[in-house]
């Protein structure tokens, strides 16, 4: 007699079986085990969730925001990091495309190096929604949702010209040269600034969207020239490590420092008066966006919304950052 497992033994076999392989693919993911126990097989299955490194809050907050919609909605979710790494990303990609997930919700890591990994999903029929950074392609996601860089950036730009009175030497710090934002962001500074001949740029660095890395070339910006009146940063996170560099250089409250994205670290810098401003791009709204319209396609085969979308920006300031929670507003 063959020695078979009953079918309903079998029928909850193998669905362990695959999140146990997904769970391996993620690697050290920040939560890499399928989540949303409320899901039941007719929400749709699963949505795969895959951004740059928690550790940095605004991709915690798009996560989460992503997560607890797709569960409001009925879908099983998995969340995973990539680290900036394109070839962890492509393996994440890879583990969804095994699990069959409905869809793929995707901060990518690299506007060039995450073409290929995107096609891959989409010929094998899963959407790919792309959120706070674009790839350099087009007709492949189904969704580019980002923050008005541009916009944000001219917004951040005006009231640094503000605060520092039309007039000055002043540093700026640039993010990953492989993220499309950082360019887009830099452009829309000098946009603003180059129009005020008096502010005069010292030094331009960049810091990789990293604090440390900030930190440190802020010192050595400082140890060759004190003489520095303002900064403007293309993220917050680099923003803070120029903080804490003038802070270390007896500095503090004597420099314009003005950052990029909303986080509540900087909104808190900004309320002690060690920042003067940040431009907020509204992560959450990005995520649940793009949940929502992966929800629509899976249920109608469309989004009903162009592929390249943008959302406005907010200036936060000392004045208004009471108003802001979590990268948006209470």
């Amino acid at each position: 007699m063959r020695n078979l497992l009953p079918r309903r033994a079998l029928a909850i076999a193998v669905p362990l079986l695959s999140a146990t392989l997904f769970m391996a693919a993620c690697g050290g993911s920040d939560d890499d085990s399928p989540s949303g126990g409320a899901a039941t097989s007719e929400a749709g299955g699963l949505v795969a969730i895959i951004t740059p490194s928690a550790d940095n809050p605004f991709f915690k907050a798009e996560a989460d925001a992503a997560k607890a919609k797709a569960e409001s909605l009925g879908y099983e979710t998995s969340v995973a990091s990539h680290d900036d790494d394109p070839n962890k990303q492509s393996e994440l990609i890879d583990a969804a495309i095994s699990r069959k997930a409905k869809a793929i919700i995707l901060d990518n890591a690299g506007a060039d190096a995450s073409i290929g990994p995107v096609r891959k999903a989409k010929d094998a029929g899963i959407p790919v929604f792309l959120i706070d950074r674009e790839i350099n392609a087009t007709g492949i996601a189904n969704a580019q949702i980002v923050s008005n860089n541009a916009q944000g950036a001219q917004l951040a730009a005006q009231s640094f010209v503000e605060a520092m009175s039309s007039k000055g030497n002043y540093v700026e710090f640039v993010g990953k040269e492989s993220d499309t934002n950082a360019g887009v962001r830099s452009k829309g500074f000098t946009d603003v600034i180059s129009q005020y001949p008096d502010l005069k740029q010292v030094a331009k660095e960049s810091a990789n969207w990293d604090q440390q890395e900030a930190f440190t070339k802020m010192e050595t910006i400082l140890q060759k020239n004190r003489d520095i009146q303002g900064v403007i940063a293309g993220n917050d996170t680099m923003a803070l490590g120029v903080v804490a560099a003038l802070k270390a250089a007896g500095l503090n409250g004597k420099v314009v420092v003005v950052g990029f994205d909303g986080s509540p670290d900087a909104i808190a810098a900004i309320k002690a008066g060690d920042m003067h401003a940040t431009a907020l791009q509204p992560a959450v709204l990005g995520a649940e966006t793009a949940v929502e319209q992966a929800d629509k396609f899976i249920k109608t085969g469309s989004t009903g919304a162009e592929e390249k979308q943008s959302i406005d920006c907010e200036l936060v300031t000392e004045e208004n950052a009471d108003e802001f929670g979590v990268f948006g507003r209470k």
